[in-house]
């Protein structure tokens, strides 16, 4: 679709500021440094790469694997058929002997040996109390030592703390893990206990001076200029972090500013708990048919389903009973496909309102958490928190908010069109909602518009897309790409759960170069929701098993698709095979890339606002029209979809894109407003900056009791605190770089191929190594521009010949 509304004068213009904002951004050196709390929490990468789990945005929620292979859970299979990933052994040297590369008293405790990879079958909350103790105690005697004989050198210094930082990132990043897939209440208690003690090491370490000061040294001292870029950036990122971690702090300050964070760690605990409590909270249980008529069979299925598992043992997918509830798949069922406006009316109230009122109510703490921000900010000498998060970003205050104003403006006009072509279509459909068309009216209208539009119907659409097939397709895409082999590999190592799949990468001369697990389906009553990636190591020379090549990095893909119902495999929408790429895009960033200093490969030290590149880059290939014939084949019949089809889903690719932007733009702008300009405790509230901002980035107002930023895990218990800008920043990378694809000819596979090694080489393998406008100009051979960005989105203007 293209929008004509908008002239070619004000397009021309908004390239211009967008790349200006671009270009000068870009080019600043500030570090997204990894910072010793993050380290220790993993949450760097698991609430950084908590892709799209967008409030009501239903492309958020997707990502799944069918189950093809049960594998044994045994506590003693992994020791039967292992294989090896280097994690924990000392790499032999000159620091084998260091205490923190010694062997630990295991005492049967599962966090305490020395493994390849984590445990998880055997892992329960009453190791955590006792292992986590036990591993602070002995890294904190580890920094004790490194402190007494820290000279500035890589050996005397960076190796030895990064063997500090590696163990028990690894350790508490797999209880952390256990927390977001397999919930209980003796775990989260367990995790509530020990995290304060977790926090206080992580400040210790972040504010040691003897640390601080050999880093210094080497930044001044005279061999600066013979370090590399990736030696070079972590030294820059220490020192920074360091001063973001207190250290420049006088006493009382100082121990301020622990409490703040000791704060902090609860509040956003308790914030995501009472997201995943409130959602659990809501079931509604539907015995008469006709009350959820137009659902198609895969919801009432899943719906019968939950029934079976709630105690409704004879609960069948025809004749029920069907429980709905705030999970992803069954929530968006009903908003898309529900005629029952009164049930769409209540799920989508049940779900906007999450975690807002009573125990589970979490405006309280959101109220804490920006009052808190805010002192730690002024603390460091900033104005606002916004300050302190682009310190360690591309982006500044003003140039992000500039970037979202552009795309605002460009976004407006094709969103007001967008709602007056939903109600002119809702009043030739006789519709008695057509003049008075609410919130929960919109998806389940725009579903019916783009199937009389294009005649498209994603529930149609799954039967071609079943998970096995979808998954063989991305592969075959990035062995092409990128000359990469993906296999499955389960049994190797112990899971979590019997769904979840474990696969090896190899590249082109067969040899392991990283390895992934897959968490594919919704379990609402243990799981959170939303879709991620996390590590669960990363590639490191230090943390070598052999001394002669790296320890091979491993990833985790966790996401909350529909499971499969009955004999059927997981059959998706079109919109989660676009998530499934996405969330694959991170893992190759991590798994892919060529940095041996663990403390900037893959996804480390990529600032923040970047790091969305590879995954958004993905996407666009669900569109590339072989990758998608070769993925979209019937499940029972192998029939390919039909070419029209394919057109018509090339043609809808800009269906409402200016009301979809706009969604994202209201997102990160309250964000921003709340971390840059929100005074805690004044007259406004959070809800009244959110409606205040959503003047500007809804057309249809939102309702009063909206109360969405309740559950807004992203800025409130994950990275993106006046951060979320970031998805549009990057979007702007990603987008560009799969023009350089499109320039060679998307369908000259030697030109692809060439372009992708480029990507590999550049994007992939460079990791935190390198800033990424450097990274960006050496793949594309210049800086970013946001026309293809505008042009994907179908927001430049149409262009006619007379």
């Amino acid at each position: 679709m293209k929008y004509s509304r908008i002239g070619s004068g004000s397009t021309t213009c908004i390239i211009a500021l967008i790349l200006m904002a671009t270009r000068i951004t870009l080019s600043r050196s500030a570090h997204l440094c990894l910072r010793p709390t993050s380290y220790i929490s993993t949450s760097y990468t698991k609430n950084l790469l908590q892709c799209r789990a967008c409030p009501l945005w239903s492309s958020s929620f997707s990502l799944c694997l069918h189950t093809l292979h049960k594998s044994s859970t045994s506590p003693n299979h992994h020791r039967r058929k292992s294989i090896t990933v280097r994690s924990f052994s000392p790499a032999p040297g000159s620091i084998s002997d260091h205490p923190s590369t010694m062997s630990m008293p295991s005492d049967d405790n599962p966090l305490l040996k020395d493994f390849d990879f984590p445990p998880f079958d055997v892992i329960e909350a009453k190791h955590v109390r006792p292992g986590i103790r036990a591993l602070l105690k002995k890294v904190d005697e580890d920094l004790e030592a490194l402190e007494k004989t820290v000279e500035p050198t890589w050996p005397k210094l960076v190796e030895p703390l990064e063997k500090i930082i590696d163990r028990l990132t690894v350790v508490w990043g797999a209880v952390n893990h256990l927390k977001s897939v397999k919930d209980n209440p003796e775990l989260r208690s367990a995790i509530e206990q020990v995290q304060p003690e977790k926090v206080a090491f992580s400040l210790k370490l972040g504010q040691s001076k003897p640390i601080y000061n050999a880093f210094k040294a080497i930044r001044e001292s005279p061999d600066w200029d013979s370090l590399s870029d990736a030696r070079k950036r972590i030294v820059e990122s220490q020192l920074k972090e360091a001063v973001l971690s207190g250290i420049a702090l006088e006493d009382d300050k100082r121990e301020q500013f622990n409490r703040i964070e000791q704060d902090l760690a609860k509040l956003s605990q308790k914030f995501e708990e009472n997201v995943l409590d409130s959602t659990k909270k809501f079931e509604k249980l539907i015995t008469d048919k006709k009350d959820i008529e137009g659902l198609p069979a895969t919801a009432l299925g899943l719906g019968a389903q939950t029934a079976v598992s709630k105690g409704h043992e004879k609960a069948t997918a025809e004749d029920g009973p069907w429980i709905i509830t705030l999970d992803a798949p069954s929530y968006m069922s009903v908003m898309q496909h529900a005629k029952n406006r009164t049930l769409r009316e209540e799920v989508y109230r049940a779900y906007l309102s999450r975690a807002s009122s009573g125990d589970l109510d979490n405006t309280e703490i959101i109220n804490q958490i920006l009052k808190l921000r805010l002192e730690k900010a002024k603390l460091l000498g900033y104005n606002n928190y916004a300050e302190v998060s682009m310190s360690m970003k591309m982006a500044t205050v003003e140039k992000a908010e500039e970037l979202l104003e552009k795309l605002r403006s460009a976004s407006w006009d094709p969103a007001v069109k967008d709602l007056e072509d939903l109600k002119d279509f809702c009043k030739s459909q006789g519709s008695p909602e057509a003049d008075d068309l609410n919130h929960w009216d919109i998806t389940f209208w725009s579903e019916r518009l783009r199937e009389s539009k294009y005649e498209l119907n994603e529930e149609e659409l799954r039967p071609y897309f079943s998970l096995p097939r979808v998954m063989d397709g991305l592969f075959n895409l990035v062995n092409m790409l990128f000359g990469i082999n993906v296999e499955p590999a389960d049994g190797l190592v112990p899971v979590w759960n019997n769904d979840v799949r474990f696969y090896r990468v190899k590249d082109s001369s067969g040899s392991p170069i990283s390895y992934f697990y897959f968490d594919p389906y919704s379990r609402p009553s243990e799981k959170r929701g939303g879709a991620w990636m996390d590590e669960v190591v990363s590639r490191s020379r230090v943390l070598s098993r052999d001394g002669a090549s790296a320890r091979l990095p491993v990833a985790h893909m966790v996401c909350n698709q529909m499971p499969p119902v009955g004999d059927k495999p997981s059959l998706m929408t079109f919109r989660e095979v676009e998530t499934v790429f996405h969330e694959f895009g991170h893992a190759l960033q991590h798994m892919l890339t060529k940095q041996d200093e663990g403390l900037v490969a893959g996804i480390r030290g990529v600032e923040w606002d970047a790091v969305e590149l590879p995954s958004q880059f993905m996407e666009n290939w669900c569109y590339h029209r072989d990758t998608l014939m070769g993925i979209a084949k019937h499940h029972e019949t192998g029939e390919t979809l039909p070419e029209d089809i394919y057109k018509k889903l090339l043609a809808a690719r800009t269906f409402r894109a200016g009301t979809l932007s706009l969604r994202q733009l209201r997102f990160a702008t309250v964000d921003l407003e709340l971390h840059a300009k929100y005074v805690p405790g004044g007259s406004e509230s959070i809800y009244c900056v959110d409606r205040r901002v959503s003047k500007r980035t809804q057309v249809l107002p939102p309702l009063l009791e909206d109360k969405f930023l309740a559950s807004f895990s992203h800025i409130f218990a994950g990275g993106y605190a006046a951060g979320y800008y970031s998805y549009k920043w990057a979007e702007v990378l990603s987008a560009d770089a799969f023009s350089a694809f499109e320039d060679v000819g998307l369908e000259n596979e030697k030109a692809v191929k060439e372009t992708g090694q480029r990507f590999r080489e550049t994007v992939l393998a460079l990791g935190g190594g390198k800033a990424p406008l450097e990274v960006f100009v050496q793949f594309r051979g210049r800086e970013p521009s946001p026309e293809p960005l505008l042009r994907h989105n179908g927001l430049l203007p149409v262009t006619t010949s007379a």
